[in-house]
């Protein structure tokens, strides 16, 4: 595989990525509805429900009930889309949807905007950094994190094929587009962006852009990574990850969330259990958020490209 330099012609938030989906798999499927709990704007729905009126519900400030009201409309055959701010759409009613939808096993998808540390000014109560944790944990539950418009747009459109309770978790910035925007979005699949011998950086969300720009850093010193996303955290990519790791032997994992409960420990459970190595999570080390603009908080918390190139160069001299 020939080294790729990524870059990126524009920038754009994921979760306009999610209302183009939502559009799109509107058009296609009648069975498809929305509900939203009074941010349809922040959401990028206004498309849908201009649309189709009669498939959009605002439901209000009331996110506990827009959840029951979206489990009970798969009984009657409807594909019901939440939309909400990630923080509302786990912490606020996580008994509603292990009762309602994951214990039930109902078939709606949970879609959540403004999630992780980017989400920047609106601070810690808002920025939250153990949805993942939560929601990987209900049996049955899909949970993914695209890293960019186009592969939030794809993810959107290929939960309306996936039959089962789903978490899809997007933010607010503008962030580069550097993914095709007409390739498959297959659920569960990691995918390679970077060949390399040195290293593993496995990344979700937000956080693939910073790994290949830390990727850049350490090639000009002679490192050579191998980048992998992750946007599908639950069901895991065993696959792609143990092949990887069984090349270069050392491994990192990088993600906008708390090292706890996320993205980093699935990879190191399945790496004590099946082939173990030097590995690294790089997230939010157990602590909440702040305000501050989405890069300066990135750096403060050492989730920066600086931080990831220094990181790697230390768990090499591990191996």
């Amino acid at each position: 595989m020939e080294r790729k330099e990524y870059t990126y012609k524009e920038k754009k938030d994921t979760r306009s990525g999610f209302g183009d989906g939502l559009y799109e798999i509107g058009k296609k499927n009648k069975n498809v509805v929305a509900l939203c709990a009074d941010l349809t704007g922040s959401l990028k729905m206004n498309q849908f429900k201009n649309d189709f009126p009669e498939r959009f519900f605002q439901v209000g400030i009331a996110e506990a009930n827009m959840m029951g009201i979206a489990a009970g409309m798969t009984i009657g055959g409807k594909i019901p889309y939440t939309g909400t701010f990630a923080n509302f759409s786990t912490g606020r009613v996580y008994d509603q949807i292990r009762q309602s939808i994951a214990y039930s096993g109902k078939n709606v998808k949970i879609c959540a905007s403004h999630a992780g540390l980017t989400l920047g000014e609106d601070g810690a109560t808002h920025q939250i950094l153990e949805d993942i944790g939560m929601m990987k944990m209900l049996p049955g539950m899909t949970v993914i994190n695209p890293c960019d418009y186009n592969q939030t747009k794809l993810a959107t459109i290929a939960l309306g094929d996936h039959i089962g309770p789903a978490y899809l978790r997007f933010g607010r910035p503008k962030w580069p587009i550097f993914t095709p925007e007409n390739t498959k979005f297959q659920i569960g699949k990691g995918i390679k962006f970077l060949d390399g011998n040195d290293i593993s950086i496995f990344a979700t969300g937000h956080m693939l852009w910073q790994a290949l720009e830390a990727e850049k850093i350490l090639f000009s010193l002679g490192v050579s990574c191998e980048v992998i996303n992750i946007h599908t955290i639950k069901p895991l990519d065993e696959e792609i990850i143990l092949e990887s790791i069984k090349k270069t032997k050392c491994a990192m994992s990088c993600e906008e969330h708390n090292i706890i409960g996320g993205l980093g420990e699935s990879i190191s459970r399945l790496i004590s259990e099946k082939y173990p190595i030097p590995f690294k999570v790089i997230g939010v080390n157990d602590s909440f958020g702040e305000s501050g603009k989405p890069l300066d908080l990135l750096e403060k918390y050492n989730l920066s490209p600086e931080s990831i190139k220094e990181a790697a160069l230390v768990l090499i001299e591990k191996k």
